[in-house]
């Protein structure tokens, strides 16, 4: 009987007293975990809703195969792998991920998981705050999709919660081009969030996606929708 590994392979700081993120092999799966909370941040063995936010978001395009996307959470690379399995040799996926490591992390043993989507031509990976590049590029991008923390409730990151305002989706909108979609990651439905995003001006659509197969757990995912030119 093969004896099951459970090793931690890393640690990383989150920028900004966020905490400590922990880098675990389980077995034949990988798992990152922020100390001092329960349960993985995420994992290897379940990322099908981390997928569909990318796959989804992309089909609410009208030009799909060039589009150019903004992710903000590198994680474990799935939505990046998504979002390149769903457009075309001219689009461009611009990645904004926090934390050093963890692209560290993407470029060793975790990368093959998700198909080492960071050695594609058409990704590049910034280690930057996903604001910071929002907010520097008004009408820069077709998608824009957010799997950072557990939801629109800073976890790791208290200034996550500035992408959440009020302020912050505002910037996204404006980031957006015309007929643009924002698309949000959580663990939870968010009234409140929902609220905002209309209040930012954004026409919402709220989907439950399994977050592993078709049983157990749910993820909740937000499409946000920018009006066509002229609104």
């Amino acid at each position: 009987m093969r004896m099951r590994i459970n090793k931690l392979l890393d640690t990383a700081q989150v920028p900004n007293n966020g905490g400590e993120l922990r880098f675990h092999q389980r077995g034949e799966e990988y798992a990152i975990e922020v100390v001092g909370v329960d349960g993985d941040l995420m994992s290897s063995a379940s990322h099908d809703s981390e997928d569909a936010l990318a796959e989804m978001a992309l089909k609410r395009l009208k030009s799909p195969l060039d589009a150019r996307i903004l992710i903000g959470g590198l994680g474990m690379g799935f939505t990046l792998a998504a979002a390149l399995r769903h457009t075309g040799p001219e689009a461009r996926v611009v990645v904004a991920e926090l934390v050093p490591e963890v692209v560290n992390w993407n470029e060793g043993p975790l990368g093959e998981r998700a198909g080492r989507p960071m050695l594609d031509a058409r990704a590049v990976v910034k280690v930057t705050d996903v604001l910071e590049s929002i907010r520097a590029e008004k009408g820069g991008f077709d998608a824009i999709l957010l799997d950072t923390d557990n939801g629109p409730v800073g976890l790791t990151q208290a200034s996550n919660n500035r992408l959440y305002s009020h302020r912050g989706l505002r910037s996204a909108y404006d980031a957006l081009r015309p007929d643009g979609i924002l698309a949000v990651w959580s663990t939870d439905p968010d009234a409140p969030f929902t609220k905002r995003l209309g209040m930012a001006g954004f026409k919402v659509e709220e989907v439950k996606v399994h977050a592993r197969g078709s049983k157990g757990t749910k993820h909740h995912l937000w499409f946000a929708k920018r009006g066509p030119a002229g609104h």
